[in-house]
């Protein structure tokens, strides 16, 4: 095989833009409506060349603006995709060492409670049993 020509897609300046991007080196120029051969050595065709809106590549119907930002859309939304799904990943195995520590210190608030209830239930030291009992008890006349 002979390597291609560089003058190829040139030769095709008077057809059409379908004729022109039959061959995968060809860029189509929608405002000179010329066919040139792709800059391979920039990204994107420069604009003396022809501007970003009107350059054709690959299919007639796409141009290159839409296409770039139809891409960086998508490459956003997958961006954010994963560093939400990464955050809530980190979040959820936080989640289950709080409820360890809220269960270990729910327990022991319930430990506390019952700590107090025992002592009110049965007070045992002076000072609670003044405050408790203070002076005759009002139903001993009914027994």
């Amino acid at each position: 095989m002979f390597p291609p020509c560089p003058l190829l897609c040139e030769l095709k300046n008077g057809t059409s833009c379908e004729e022109c991007l039959k061959n995968v080196t060809c860029l189509w120029c929608i405002t000179t409506k010329s066919c040139v051969t792709y800059p391979v050595r920039t990204i994107l065709p420069p604009h003396a060349l022809c501007p970003l809106n009107d350059a054709r590549w690959g299919l007639c119907w796409m141009n290159f603006q839409i296409l770039i930002i139809t891409l960086s859309v998508i490459g956003g939304i997958l961006i954010i995709a994963f560093l939400v799904c990464l955050f809530c990943c980190c979040k959820c195995e936080n989640i289950g060492q709080c409820d360890a520590g809220r269960i270990h210190c729910s327990n022991y608030i319930i430990s506390c409670v019952q700590q107090v209830k025992i002592r009110t239930d049965y007070p045992s030291s002076p000072s609670i049993k003044r405050l408790y009992y203070t002076g005759q008890n009002p139903y001993s006349r009914f027994s």
